[in-house]
């Protein structure tokens, strides 16, 4: 029709396309299979732990109830912070990774040893300070509830640190890189379901009446 502007194809185009969206490009579990089956095994042995403390505190509300009062509390908040902290460290290692500044996350992962060390240190004085108080794991139905759930974590948290310094090594000689660090995310993720459990031991163990 005369008077009427042309219309370019790519103008035509234009007009009937949505706008782009940008997806995400990496929809992945971090880490891999094999770490998330060894963390469902764990989170289930805990929560195997946690159903007995649960069916144990409705036979036995009295002991249950006083068995916090008599624990360190103090020492059960340290232990909480510093766990809290240490998976700071490592979420801030993994940042730094996959940014490619590998020196910045060693750091960060020696945070995580330092707070992991910290751990250990206060739990062990814990158990000496229980035993001078006379709380042994025969006192009563909650302090065997206590005893093994924490000594069962407190190897976790060995064992977790063991595996933060083998991440420690590869990042050193190379073995992980901004393109490729599937096994630093496995070892993360690990970490992080140490700190979540102690979250949930916590309160259950020194908090709740």
């Amino acid at each position: 029709m005369v008077g009427t502007p042309a219309v370019t194809a790519r103008e035509a185009a234009d007009v009937v396309a949505p706008p782009a969206v940008d997806l995400p490009k990496d929809n992945r579990i971090p880490g891999n299979g094999a770490v998330w089956v060894g963390i469902y095994a764990e989170m289930s042995e805990f929560a195997l732990m946690f159903l007995v403390y649960f069916i144990a505190k409705v036979h036995y509300q009295e002991v249950f109830n006083q068995g916090p009062l008599q624990l360190n509390t103090q020492a059960g908040t340290l232990n909480t912070l510093a766990l809290l902290t240490s998976s700071y460290c490592v979420a801030k290692a993994m940042a730094c990774v996959r940014m490619n500044r590998i020196n910045l996350a060693i750091r960060w992962l020696w945070g995580t040893i330092v707070c992991a060390l910290f751990y250990l240190v206060v739990k062990g004085w814990e158990y000496q300070w229980n035993m001078e108080q006379g709380i042994e794991i025969e006192t009563n139905l909650f302090f065997t509830v206590y005893y093994y759930m924490t000594f069962n974590h407190f190897l976790h948290v060995g064992w977790g640190g063991g595996a933060i310094l083998w991440a420690i090594f590869r990042l050193k000689s190379g073995g992980y890189t901004a393109e490729d660090h599937e096994g630093m995310e496995a070892i993360a993720c690990y970490w992080h379901m140490i700190d979540l459990v102690w979250i949930i031991i916590f309160p259950l163990l020194y908090v709740l009446r």
